[in-house]
């Protein structure tokens, strides 16, 4: 029989000891909203924020490092298990790497720190310079710079197994295959230059050795020969000497000193610094420079005159600037014949090489000087090497290094010119407009600079020189050099998406060519890693291959940037921020998962109120629809009224998620802290400016004022509380715009071009005239002042200055030469002269933008204290009252 037993259940009220862990509850939450209370930033607090940048991923994806950076300059370098959020930090750490799956590597100012990712094992290596890990051999070499022993360098494995020390090594260069080492030693004024081979057993071979030194060591890129010079006992370096040796036949080439004095003479001699050596593919000759050792001098010069020629190709401080990095020309030595070759010269100094080395191709910046671009078109010479035989490929061409580039493999110059990409074939000396049959234009901000030639990006060449990659406004190309074959890498244009390379607007995909460019090969089978934005201003990664285009990430609404792929798994890593969320790295192993956050930087800016960003639309007066980003203050208040700075310069509403901003008294060029002013109970409106050509001061006139009156009609702001701020080309645009309008209640401009007049009749910080900068590049002014002085007055702060009632903040450096100092000084003085309410701050050893981090705190808390007074009413600074009495 089954007998039933009454249970009784107590309610949890009812519980004795129910009440207690409530009311302890109850605490512990009342303590919790007190610790969450949000504050007001101040200055005191901005030193705790910090930069976040993502360095480096693991092969496997297990480990990543990243460093954040604070005003103070006290730097760290992370690690972390994105596994188990174990982290290492190394202070001042750069330079780090994962050298193998199992240990991470980094440098400080004099160590170096290795640490065993498994095993936790730390170790520090003392009196380091600089390191190097060879991968195939599995060695770490360590030079080392110790005070009592002098250099050298310590060969180990990563777990600290020393295999070997050589005294007073000064230079090393590991070869392209990680597994040779070349190397050069100074004991007791004894010099030497050796080579050693890691995969056999640290075998050395003294290559050369003598009283002087050596150095510009370099390898051919398949590591099958190595070359180097040895420095003169004279000072001059007239006795300079190259050497090269071959590794199949172990066969040193020493020149004669004799064929080499006769090819020098007494005006040349080999050049140690500025370029590197460097041997042909097909080994046979080493490229090197040259400099004059003597040049004339102006024998009836006897005192420290300046001869401004006026029919000289450059004006006087264009040519002292190019005289500072002397007169330096290509040349070749052919170690197997003994016998040299000069390829540029004074009157085509200007050199580089096509892909193979077979040909150069050699220009003169001068040549159609004086000229009023910044770069000037020159004819383009290609040079047989082999024969010596010059012949003119291209007349009268742009000048700017990157329209005119060889392919890699050597059979083509790519080139830019009449609004389309064409490619030079050099065996059959035929020209081809590769992209005249595409119906999308390959011609950049041809609008808004109508009268200058801008090309969107060559990217390169596909291996073989098969085709050439090219950008348009959204997608990439791949294009065949004969122009027949035409592929679309992307489908971006559909829905107005940009693909661009990942990193690309963080790097360069071109490398060095002497005084060009040339570009690596991108195998496309090899896939690509793309970023993209699109026309709301979304950010994305996709991963490119001939037969798909994945998505790896996209978002609407936050900026994604830094992304790594993990080599052996699918796992990646990226940074994200937004204005109201601080950079954070988000860890993502497929795609078909939720990303997690692995480092969240600036935790504390919870503790505090923060405003946030939105995009605004707005129409100017001629009906355009236009935009920019409304940045909201801390804690703001829908039924409150707040004052609005309005910061211009040109186009700038693509950054509405581009960057979360640290608040700092340091801003790098002084101009404006946006976070500093919203955690401050301002508004900020960033507009877009959109150009009228020939009206460049009364477009930004139009479109800001549209813009602010937008934001007017929203109610949220204090209508006679709005002021405005700009530097450089802003800062032009701040001082016209106040010469049309009294909307703003007060005004900052920074560095700003005030007379048209005068500066296109000024000479710039590159020792060109100024002229360059308003025919056909940002002051959009589309002729000379001789042709239209009517419309260089109209545009002129300076011609309406009598029309202000915006009491004007303005600074400038003292020296100042980008934008003219004098600029700022004749606005002050008609100011002055007109009893206008102007203060202006002159920074005597600044440049255009400020570096002393004295000056840029005084000019935050002038800015602040400015706009503090003029906007919110507060009681102004002495040095206010004392400027506008």
């Amino acid at each position: 029989m089954k007998v039933q037993t009454k249970t009784t259940v107590m309610l949890p009220w009812r519980k004795p000891t129910f009440f207690l862990v409530f009311i302890l509850q109850l605490v512990a939450c009342s303590l919790w909203g007190q610790v969450l209370q949000k504050r007001t930033v101040t200055i005191s607090d901005y030193p705790r924020w910090g930069e976040l940048r993502l360095d480096k991923m693991s092969t496997d994806g297990r480990w990543v490092s990243y460093t954040m950076s604070y005003q103070s300059g006290l730097d760290t370098l992370f690690i972390k298990d994105t596994k188990s959020l174990k982290t290492h930090a190394f202070p001042l750490g750069l330079a780090g790497d994962f050298i193998t799956p199992d240990w991470f590597a980094c440098q400080t100012t004099k160590e170096l720190h290795l640490i065993n990712l498994k095993t936790g094992k730390q170790e520090t290596v003392s009196s380091v310079s600089h390191y190097v890990y060879a991968a195939k051999a599995n060695r770490l070499l360590i030079l080392l710079n110790e005070k009592a022993k002098g250099n050298a360098l310590m060969i180990r494995n990563p777990n600290g197994m020393i295999e070997e020390r050589i005294e007073g090594v000064h230079e090393f260069l590991m070869d392209p295959t990680n597994q040779m080492l070349l190397y050069t030693t100074s004991i007791d004024n004894k010099h030497t230059v050796a080579l050693l081979e890691l995969s056999k057993k640290n075998r050395k071979t003294i290559l050369q050795s003598g009283w002087t030194s050596f150095t510009n060591l370099v390898w051919q890129k398949k590591a099958e020969a190595l070359a180097f010079i040895q420095k003169s006992t004279d000072v001059m370096g007239t006795g300079n000497t190259i050497f090269y040796y071959t590794l199949s036949k172990k066969k040193l080439y020493i020149p004669s000193t004799e064929i080499q004095h006769r090819f020098l003479g007494d005006s040349l001699f080999i050049s140690t610094g500025g370029y590197e050596l460097k041997i042909s593919d097909d080994m046979d000759s080493v490229f090197f420079t040259v400099e004059q050792n003597n040049r004339s001098k102006d024998t009836l010069k006897d005192s420290d005159v300046q001869l401004w020629n006026g029919n000289a190709k450059w004006i006087y401080p264009m040519e002292e600037k190019q005289k500072a990095s002397k007169e330096i020309h290509l040349a070749l030595w052919r170690p197997k014949k003994d016998s040299y070759q000069l390829i540029s010269n004074d009157t085509l100094p200007q050199f580089m090489l096509t892909g193979e080395q077979k040909y150069a191709i050699i220009s003169n910046t001068k040549q159609y000087e004086p000229q009023y671009d910044y770069d000037g078109p020159r004819d383009f010479y290609l040079v047989d090497i082999a024969t010596g035989k010059k012949e003119l490929f291209l007349k009268k061409h742009l000048g700017y290094v990157l329209y005119t580039t060889p392919s890699p493999d050597g059979k083509y110059i790519a080139y830019f010119q009449k609004k389309n990409w064409w490619v030079y074939d050099i065996t059959k000396k035929t020209h081809t407009n590769i992209t005249k049959d595409s119906k999308q234009a390959f011609r950049h901000n041809e609008r808004e600079y109508p009268q200058n030639e801008s090309a969107f990006s060559n990217l390169g060449w596909t291996p073989h020189d098969k085709e050439i990659i090219l950008c348009d406004a959204y997608d990439l190309w791949a294009i065949s050099p004969d122009g027949i074959s035409s592929r679309r890498l992307t489908q971006g244009r559909e829905n107005q998406t940009r693909f661009r390379l990942a990193g690309y607007s963080n790097r360069t995909v071109e490398k060095p060519n002497y005084t060009g460019m040339i570009h690596d090969a991108i195998d496309l089978d090899q896939g690509l890693l793309l970023e993209t934005t699109d026309k709301k201003g979304a950010f994305g990664y996709y991963k490119w291959s001939p037969h798909a285009n994945e998505e790896l990430v996209l978002s609407s609404n936050t900026r994604l940037d830094q992304l790594i792929l993990a080599t052996s798994t699918d796992t990646f890593v990226y940074r994200e921020q937004r204005y109201d969320l601080s950079p954070r790295l988000m860890l993502r192993k497929r795609t078909d998962e939720a990303p997690k956050v692995i480092v969240q930087s600036n935790p504390q800016q919870q503790q505090f109120y923060w405003g946030k960003s939105e995009l605004i639309q707005y129409k100017n007066t001629k009906g355009e629809s236009l935009q920019g980003i409304l940045y909201y203050p801390a804690a703001h208040a829908s039924q409150k009224k707040y004052p609005m700075i309005v910061y211009i310069y040109e186009k700038l509403s693509q950054s509405l998620h581009n960057k979360y901003i640290n608040p700092s008294q340091f801003t790098g060029d002084g101009v404006f802290n946006i976070s500093t002013f919203t955690t401050q109970g301002y508004f900020v409106l960033a507009p877009d400016i959109s150009y009228e050509i020939g009206n460049v001061g009364i477009s930004a006139t139009d479109c800001v004022v549209s813009a602010t009156n937008e934001v007017i009609s929203k109610g949220l702001v204090l209508p006679d509380k709005i002021g405005l701020i700009g530097h450089s080309f802003g800062g032009y645009e701040t001082d016209f715009i106040i010469t049309q309008t009294n909307l703003f209640a007060a005004a900052v401009a920074g560095s700003a071009a005030t007379n048209l007049t005068s500066f296109y009749l000024t000479v710039g910080a590159t020792g060109r005239p100024d002229m360059w900068r308003f025919e056909s590049q940002q002051w959009r002014m589309g002729k000379s002042l001789f042709e239209d002085r009517t419309g260089y007055d109209r545009n002129s702060p300076i011609v309406h200055v009598k029309n202000i009632t915006t009491p004007l903040l303005s600074w400038t450096g003292g020296d100042d030469k980008q934008v003219n100092w004098n600029q700022s000084i004749e606005f002050y003085l008609a100011l002055r002269r007109l009893q206008k309410e102007h203060i202006m701050l002159l920074y005597p050893k600044e440049r255009h933008n400020l570096s002393n981090d004295q000056n840029r705190k005084d000019l935050f808390i002038r800015l602040h204290q400015w706009f503090d007074y003029h906007l919110k009413d507060m009681p102004p600074a002495s040095w206010i009252e004392k400027g506008l009495k």
